[in-house]
């Protein structure tokens, strides 16, 4: 997907949308305060509240029953021991070239942990991995899920996910300068205190993900006049 970004009046369209779903960041605020805004997944605690987390935005990743093995808890330890000291912290918009492969690693890595035992063994995937990774860092990672994977890069992989922060690390460029002010009231435009990575990710999640591709670069994506309005 080459299209350039639609301006700020569709962004604020797709943050109605979000803003229209009941209690729509309960479950992200109830994190960030059990966690005081710093998730440390060396904390068994911590890794209890990432798993609930990710069932509550839809990942369906089966909790154990006392006495069985927890390959979640074992193997997301295992990953965040190898991971935790090299992932990007900076916004998205200024991820440098080796912050976004380091993170494309990382994702790629997690998507492989494995979160199930048994005779089916089932890994956390592709869009799990990249919900956790947002959930760790915020302001950097702008997630994605399958249906918008697909439209705008064709893959799931590491290389793919990469390919992705390199679109988001544009398009947060494109609204920042459009917005001026360095963005800083971007949040207050879309009526959220969430941040841009997760906007963008709204976006798509309204454009691809709810069933109908945006008129890319227009005041009207096709989403929109459709009535989807949540």
């Amino acid at each position: 997907m080459s299209d350039p970004l639609p301006p700020l009046a569709e962004l604020r369209r797709a943050a109605e949308v979000f803003n229209g779903f009941a209690n729509v960041d309960a479950s992200w605020l109830r994190l960030i305060e059990e966690t005081r805004s710093a998730i440390d997944l060396s904390q068994p605690a911590h890794r209890t509240i990432l798993l609930r987390w990710l069932n509550s935005w839809g990942c369906r990743i089966r909790y154990p029953r006392e006495g069985e093995p927890a390959p979640f808890d074992d193997g997301v330890l295992a990953w965040w021991e190898t991971w935790s000291a090299t992932l990007p912290t900076a916004d998205l918009v200024d991820l440098t070239d080796e912050g976004i492969d380091t993170a494309a690693k990382a994702y790629a890595d997690l998507a492989g942990v494995a979160v199930s035992a048994g005779r089916t063994r089932r890994t956390l995937g592709p869009t799990a991995a990249a919900k956790a990774l947002y959930a760790l860092r915020p302001n950097t990672i702008m997630p994605w899920d399958a249906a918008i994977a697909a439209t705008l890069h064709g893959a799931r992989d590491g290389a793919a996910f990469g390919r992705h922060l390199r679109l988001g690390r544009a398009w947060a460029a494109a609204v920042i300068a459009e917005a001026g002010d360095g963005g800083a009231e971007i949040p207050a435009l879309m009526g959220r205190p969430v941040s841009l990575a997760k906007i963008l990710d709204e976006y798509l999640y309204v454009a691809f993900t709810m069933g109908a591709k945006g008129d890319w670069g227009t005041d009207s994506g096709e989403w929109w006049k459709n009535g989807n309005r949540g």
